[in-house]
């Protein structure tokens, strides 16, 4: 995997860069001027992350694995330890699937009803492979979603979830809060 060099990710436009940021030449970004990337930040190949209105916004310390997308027009928020695997789909704006209107990007705006909602992933939330989240979804702090999901509703600090749709496991161990200190220390 080739990483875009420093002057590459400067010369994109993003509307704020931190450093030590890798991101794979094979990843594609949409609207740069509308996403904030902090420090320490990997995404890999093949990752499409595009904009909306309400931007994006990606703290420190953060993974995107290869095939994730984060798309829409709401907001979408990744604050700082977050780990996304691969191929998860997080979405801000999703059509209507009634019937009751058209669907699809080419259709004009009156003729579809398309829900945007803001998106959080709080803290430590680390998202399994090939999930998928839903606009107006909140992950609150330490959240693990399991492989495979689908988060529709909101998500309570420190459980683990997993299914279609998700639903709460069991309680996640709080111990890496305290490894999050220890570990900002050696920076």
């Amino acid at each position: 995997m080739a990483f875009l060099s420093r002057e590459q990710l400067e010369n994109i436009g993003f509307s704020s860069l931190g450093s030590n940021v890798f991101i794979s030449d094979k990843a594609s970004l949409y609207n740069p001027g509308k996403i904030s990337i902090g420090s320490h930040v990997r995404i890999d190949d093949f990752c499409v992350v595009s904009a909306g209105e309400g931007g994006i916004e990606i703290g420190d310390y953060i993974h995107i694995a290869v095939f994730s997308s984060l798309i829409g027009a709401g907001r979408i928020v990744l604050a700082s330890f977050v780990n996304i695997s691969s191929r998860v789909s997080i979405y801000s704006s999703n059509d209507d699937y009634s019937g009751a209107t058209l669907t699809n990007p080419m259709i004009s705006d009156e003729f579809k009803n398309v829900r945007s909602a803001d998106v959080e992933l709080h803290k430590h939330v680390i998202v399994g492979s090939g999930s998928v989240i839903l606009p107006g979804v909140v992950l609150k702090e330490g959240v693990a979603i399991g492989a495979l999901s689908l988060v529709a509703a909101d998500c309570e600090e420190f459980k683990v979830y997993s299914g279609v749709p998700a639903k709460p496991l069991r309680n996640r161990k709080k111990d890496l809060k305290t490894v999050e200190l220890e570990f900002l220390k050696t920076q």
